[in-house]
């Protein structure tokens, strides 16, 4: 995703979000594996009594040191939390080939088949259940896909943002990725909270579903010669799978409340750029779209500043 430039909350409620991103997640993963460890596993069957007593045994000196542990191991990794939602978009390396192809190919067979649902046939009048069953799918290719094929991604996460990202603000003549960083700083303070509201919930997602995984893979591990116990790995397998399809509904409504922040704040950026407002739609398209290429590929078209208006007189000069 490439809004993430100023797409944050602000400093003053950052410990909260790394609290609920980054700890909680982490301190949850890491409790479920010292569980198994303390129940006796790799070397034995695990032993949920024997757990308990091993926990009951611990010092004061060390549940502060596993907290610690803990604080320090999600503090590392909160700075790779863009590169973890972008993972689940499906920006993968290229040995990931084979993966990508068939994740695009089951990703554009949902696409035509959302396609075909939102076309209506031909002949008949349609009833009400088919108008509705087209609207709701007409719905869905919109907030789930890209209409450009070359966006398509081979995850559902990274449709959903790439559709965002495609058009939050194409109806006006922006480019949403460009144009978003300069105009989240400018949002009104109810947009601006809806917008990190819904973007932590996304993060928090994301989060869940990797540390979902890689305690999965790790109990797994752990549990690999314990035999019917190895079914254990399934529970943080099957939190992860739910943690996913919460992102992407967490996606959904983050992009909704971008599209919202260009619609109610687009016009605040001409007098922060110090630019007089378009006359109408098509003068507003043509000045975004010269305003754009401009932030994105430094090309002057000489822009017509307006010099702010005084409201003092300047004192004499004696």
């Amino acid at each position: 995703m490439k809004l993430d430039a100023l797409a944050t909350p602000p400093a003053s409620s950052l410990s909260g979000r790394f609290f609920l991103v980054s700890y909680l997640p982490t301190y949850a993963a890491v409790c479920y594996l010292l569980v198994l460890l303390w129940s006796g596993a790799p070397a034995k069957p695990p032993s949920f009594s024997l757990a308990w007593r091993t926990a009951e045994k611990l010092s004061v000196g060390a549940l502060l040191l596993i907290l610690f542990t803990v604080a320090l191991v999600a503090l590392i990794l909160h700075p790779l939390q863009l590169p973890l939602v972008r993972v689940l978009e499906g920006y993968w390396p290229r040995w990931l080939t084979p993966l990508v192809r068939y994740g695009h190919a089951r990703q554009a067979a949902r696409l035509g088949r959302h396609r075909r649902a939102a076309t209506l046939p031909p002949g008949e009048p349609p009833g009400p259940a088919q108008l509705q069953r087209a609207g709701v799918a007409t719905t869905e290719l919109r907030t789930r896909f890209p209409d450009r094929p070359e966006l398509l991604r081979p995850t559902a996460l990274g449709n959903v943002l790439a559709s965002m990202e495609e058009r939050a603000g194409t109806a006006y003549g922006w480019d949403t990725t460009v144009v978003w960083p300069r105009l989240y700083p400018l949002l009104g303070e109810n947009v601006r909270a809806i917008v990190d509201d819904r973007r932590t919930l996304l993060d928090i997602s994301c989060r869940l579903t990797v540390t979902a995984a890689v305690s999965a893979a790790a109990s797994a591990a752990l549990l690999a010669a314990t035999g019917w116990w190895l079914l254990l790995a399934l529970v943080p397998l099957a939190l992860a799978r739910v943690a996913y399809h919460a992102a992407v509904r967490a996606a959904i409504s983050y992009g909704e409340s971008v599209r919202v922040a260009f619609d109610l704040h687009r016009f605040d950026l001409y007098p922060a750029l110090r630019l007089d407002p378009p006359a109408n739609l098509a003068e507003e398209r043509s000045v975004n779209r010269e305003l754009a290429t401009f932030w994105r590929q430094g090309r002057d078209f000489g822009l017509p500043y307006v010099r702010p208006a005084e409201t003092e007189e300047r004192p004499a000069v004696p």
